[in-house]
This record gives structure tokens, sequence and C-alpha cells, in this order.
């Protein structure tokens, strides 16, 4: 039956029409309030973002070394977002005037703005030459290759890559259409060209347009929030700022009465309804269980246009485009479906923004299940429950939903991380994440009717519920930098549940989780006591060589004098300048524990980083980045393949460095 609902005054009241009726939010059974970050009186946002900000800034100006920010870097303040008692001061880097990407950082504090930790994808200082080789118009024909039809090619933009000491590199950003299993589809892709090659950065390639295929579902009778009054009314939010929906012009749809919708699931404006009503449950989700602000975070989101011509839906970088199902008879727009493309947005304007690369792609993917499963939860309607797989109504080939987070396997996708991940297809990719968010939620054997869970390590899990685990996400997706790995993802996640929960069983159960799923603890992880950062594990930092690293510098010398010589068995020394890095042979270790000694000269600063060949590429498994030129380094990984980096933040000298390898068996 239709009918109206009391709304704030100067708002309009509608009623719409569909096919399957939901019920208003009732909550979840399975999950509870959480505790307050903090017992104290509120302290207002405005106050609690300026004692944040003020204690960034000081510790940027007082320890650029944790930044690796250099003479001729500056770290620029992005944003400043409140969220759960904890203030998330996000930055972005420029190296010479120019733009670096990789260079973001977050500084985390609470309410009294004392820092709690931060967050840096910049792993060592910049001192690359910004003199380009190749032309820009060399660089967007070279971009343009990427594509199948291009429509337009944006202007270069001269940019440093924080990989190494810097790769200066052109960013072009085309459009037009890409070739997949399925034919063509839209793209809007970002392509990094190497301005001293030519030759494409292709780990950093990304694509602004995520897409998800699925059946749209229709929820009946619904109340949605529209703009007008008297005989004119429009698709548009009026509460929440830049939300619309309409058709393939980018006009919102339109009527002279407040009732919209025909209840067939080909109808464009009945789709909006479905996607309205989805966007903005998932909307009262993030205020209600996450305490974030709107899609952006900043209480803005995004429009919605209906009728792509295409098997598809997705987020573009600045709206979501629906299309529909392979027979033509329904547009995707259930609550899943919606959910998933709007995660993508939240992920896109979170710190770090998203990121190129397969990993980051399958992380970004699985953050869209998550929101997806999240506002299935919040919704709770009765003929659509919640559940932990994607696109359940949609059917799309007669063989159900297209993800399972509970067991990824069960429709191809791993169950667990490993050095394949890095290129496996993105949504794919998505499997060891989103099962570590199941387990996280509801554990490896639940009793609330979930299935059960397998464990990639044989272990139990017991769940802390949906909300909570939420939480701990959208607080993970706050630390996020450019360049996002699991690993970065598990250090993330278990001090965003410190500082959220302290020291209790959802910060364990984290670490539980990613065991479960294959993603070890990186150097350092602290203990569940919500204070310290912890130390990043692997991230990709490029390709692996058998001799020096690809910055260029030489291999030290062999026959080392000096320090670090008692109680190591393998050695190396030679000369270091400032900003240079220099690389050890590649070796191969056994499972066990690394442990290193570097000193060099007094009054130079020079870090030391054990890197382990990942699916292909070089990735960070342990650091020391003191202030001083003398380090030590422990870290107890897999058996594989290793090499030791130096680098010279600042001064010049002999570095000498003596290591243990654990033996291979």
């Amino acid at each position: 039956m239709k009918h109206k609902v009391a709304v704030a005054t100067g708002l309009a009241a509608v009623t719409v029409a569909g096919s399957i009726a939901l019920t208003m939010p009732q909550g979840n059974a399975a999950t509870t309030k959480p505790p307050t970050a903090t017992t104290a009186e509120p302290v207002p946002t405005t106050l609690a973002t300026s004692r944040a900000t003020t204690s960034a800034q000081a510790l940027v100006a007082n320890k650029p070394k944790i930044f690796f920010k250099g003479g001729r870097d500056k770290l620029v303040r992005r944003q400043v977002i409140s969220q759960n008692g904890l203030q998330y001061v996000a930055y972005e880097r420029t190296y010479r005037g120019l733009p670096v990407h990789g260079g973001d950082a977050v500084v985390v504090t609470d309410t009294a703005g004392t820092v709690l930790g931060n967050y840096v994808a910049q792993e060592q200082a910049l001192t690359v030459g910004t003199s380009a080789k190749v032309s820009p118009g060399a660089a967007a024909a070279t971009a343009r290759k990427k594509l199948t039809t291009v429509r337009t090619t944006g202007k270069p933009t001269l940019t440093v890559v924080a990989q190494g000491a810097g790769v200066l590199a052109y960013e072009v950003v085309v459009s037009g259409t890409k070739r997949t299993a399925q034919g063509t589809a839209p793209s809007n892709l970002h392509v990094f060209v190497d301005a001293a090659t030519g030759k494409v950065i292709d780990d950093l390639t990304r694509d602004d347009i995520v897409d998800a295929t699925g059946r749209g579902a229709y929820y009946g009778t619904v109340n949605i929030d529209t703009r007008g009054s008297g005989g004119s009314f429009s698709m548009n939010d009026p509460t929440r700022p830049g939300l619309a929906c309409g058709g393939q012009n980018g006009a919102p749809f339109t009527s002279t009465t407040d009732t919209w919708g025909n209840g067939s699931a080909t109808d464009l404006v009945t789709g909006c309804v479905d996607a309205m009503y989805a966007v903005q449950q998932e909307w009262n989700m993030l205020r209600e269980w996450l305490g974030r602000n709107g899609i952006d975070g900043n209480g803005r989101g995004f429009p919605i246009r209906q009728g792509l011509a295409d098997v598809n839906a997705f987020w573009n970088g600045s709206r979501i485009e629906i299309g529909r199902s392979s027979d033509g008879r329904r547009l995707l727009n259930s609550i899943d479906v919606v959910g998933h493309e709007f995660g993508h947005a939240i992920n896109q304007f979170t710190p770090g923004g998203s990121s190129g690369g397969n990993e980051a792609g399958g992380l970004n993917e699985s953050t869209g299940d998550i929101f997806g499963a999240l506002t299935e939860f919040y919704a709770n309607n009765p003929n659509d429950p919640g559940d932990y797989t994607t696109g359940e109504v949609a059917n799309l080939t007669g063989n159900g939903p297209i993800r399972n987070m509970a067991d990824p396997s069960k429709l191809g996708d791993p169950n667990c991380f490993s050095s394949s991940i890095p290129s496996t297809e993105v949504h794919a990719a998505a499997g060891p994440q989103n099962h570590w968010f199941y387990l996280l939620a509801e554990g490896s054997r639940p009793t609330n009717g979930q299935p059960a869970s397998p464990t990639c390590n044989n272990s139990t899990v017991t769940g802390i519920g949906i909300r909570k685990a939420g939480q701990i996400y959208m607080n993970t997706l706050m630390r996020k930098t450019s360049g996002w790995t699991h690993a970065k993802a598990r250090a993330a996640s278990v001090a965003a549940a410190a500082q959220l929960f302290g020291n209790g069983p959802e910060c364990a159960t984290v670490k539980a989780a990613w065991s479960a799923v294959s993603v070890p603890a990186g150097s350092g992880e602290p203990a569940c006591t919500g204070g310290s950062t912890p130390t990043a594990g692997p991230t990709a930092t490029g390709s692996p060589t058998a001799g020096p690293s690809a910055t260029g510098g030489p291999a030290p010398t062999q026959s080392p004098t000096g320090d670090c010589q008692a109680g190591f068995s393998s050695h190396d020394s030679g000369a270091v300048t400032t900003g240079q890095t220099v690389a050890t042979d590649t070796f191969t270790a056994g499972r066990g524990r690394h442990t290193a000694c570097l000193a060099g000269p007094s009054g130079t600063d020079f870090d030391l980083y054990l890197d382990k060949n990942v699916g292909g590429r070089w990735a960070v498994v342990a650091r020391s980045t003191g202030e001083t030129s003398r380090e030590a380094l422990s870290y107890t990984g897999t058996a594989g393949t290793y090499r030791y980096r130096i680098v010279s933040y600042s001064g010049s000298g002999n570095a000498v460095l003596g290591w243990n390898v654990p033996a291979a068996s």
C-alpha cells in the first residue's frame, strides 16, 4: 500500500512504487553499539580538527625524516576528517614544484591533538632530476595506445613518482573504450609514462571506471528524499548534497507529483527509486554505524545515471552508471550492487585515493563488497537479508552471486593471500580481504545462521560482529596511502582496532583474521594497546634485479672493515653519497630469522631495508630508519630471495653492513 511519511519542514514527503516491499531499518541483532573512543566530555569537531592540524604541522616541521621529506619537498595539507573520536590529517607532496605520486601521508591524532600514528606512502627521500627527455606529445601518444578507442586525451602532467629516489614521469588521462573478455567497456585511464625512457609504468596504470556486474532488485513502496514542492519535484536529495538520479543526459528526473516509479524492472525512474533508496541507506549506515559524514567524508555524495547500454554498473570517478542484466529485463540497482559502487567512491575519497596495480585494485573491489554487505545488514530487509555474497539476486548467468566473502573459493577466487595476488585479476584478487572481513565480523564457525568459513592456517576465529568490523575497516581506510597492499592494510587495521577498542578481543581478532588468510604480521607490529604506529609490511617497490638496485647506485664492495663484523656471517661495504641507494647482491634464505647491522660515518643518516622477491617484484619486508648512521634490523620470514638496500638520507661516506641469513632447507 502506498503511504507518506512525515519529514523535516521544507522537504518533500514522497511515495514511490516498486516491486518488492522493504521495511525501514530495525538494526541488526548480531551487532551492538560500540564503545566510544573516549569517556571525556565530547570535544567540538572544530576544536579537535584545529588541534589535530597544529600537532600534525608540528610533526612535519620537527620530524621531517619520518616523512622522508627533503629540502625540496613540500607537504601540503589536503583535508582533516574527524571520525569516531579520531582525527585524520591527510597530506599530499610536491617536489621542486611538481606533484608527487606516492608521496602522500596521514597523521592520526585524538581529540586533544595527541599524535597516535603516522602513515607514509614514500619509502625514501627524493633526489631525482626534473628535466624530461621525452616530450609531452610523445607521452600522450604512448598513453593513447593503452585503449582500443580514444575519445579524449588530457594534457600530460609532469610528475615525480615516489619509487626509490624518484622517477620523473608524465601522467596522462585518456578516456574511451578498452578491450575486455566480454568485448569492450568504457575507460577513463590514468597512464604514467617514464619521462626518461618513454615507457609506460604499468603498475601505476589505473582506471577511474571500476565496474561490477549484477541484476537490479526492486524495493517496492519505500520512502526517499527528493527536492520540490507544489507541482514541481526532482530526483535530487535535499539533505545529502550531490546525490541525485536521472538518465544518461545527466539531469535528475523531474515530476509534477511526489510519487515516483511504476514498478517495472526496466523503467528508469523506478530504477532511480531503488538506487536512491539503496544509497540513502548506505549514507545513513555511514553516519550511524561508522561515524562518516557522507560518501566523501565531508557531507557530499555523487549522482547516479540510469540507462547505461551495457551489462554493467560502475563508478567512473565522479558518478555511478547503472546498466542492465544480460537478458535486458532488469536494471542493476540492488542494495549490494549500489553499495558496492559507492564503496569505490568511499575508497577514492579516503587518504591515498585509488591506486593502480592488481593488488590495490583487488583491495578496492573488496572495499566495494564490504560496503555492499554493510549496507544490506543496516537496511535489514526481510526480503533481501544481510549476507556476505555480492549480486546474489543477480543470477546473471544462472549461477547465483558473483563473489562469496565467507568462502571465496566457492566461486573460483582465492581464499588466501599469496605471491600470486599482485598478478591476479582484480575481482578475483578481492578474495583474501573479503575473507578477512567475514572472519572478523562472523568468525570461522558462526552460530547466528551465517555459513562456516575455512581458514588458511586451520585456526578458529571468533567474530566481533559486522558493525564493529565496519568501524575498524572504515578507520583502516582513513590510514590508507597510495600503493596500498594487504600488508599495509593489516598494519593499519591493527592500529585502528587498538585505538578504537583498546586491548580487547577486537584488536586480537583483527590479527587472527589476517593470519587466517595468510597475511602475516609485519616487522614491529604492536601489541593491542591502542598506542603506537605499526611498521608497514611488504610493499611492492619494483622489479627484482640480480645485482644493484634499479636506482643506479653501485653495489657495496666486498671485504669490509670497521663495525658490524662480529656475529655476522655475511658482509659488504662501500661508499654511499647523499641521496644514493645501493643494494647487495640477491641471496636465497630459508624460513627463519634475519638479522643485520649497518654502520656509517658520524654525522650521516643512513637507512637499511630488507627486500624480498614477491611475485616477481621487490617488496620491503623490514626496515630500520633511525636518524643516525647506525641501524639494526631483525625480521622473521619465509623462504625466498632477498636483498639489503642502504639509502643515504643525508651525508656521504663508507657504509659497513653485516648480516645473517637463515639457512635454506
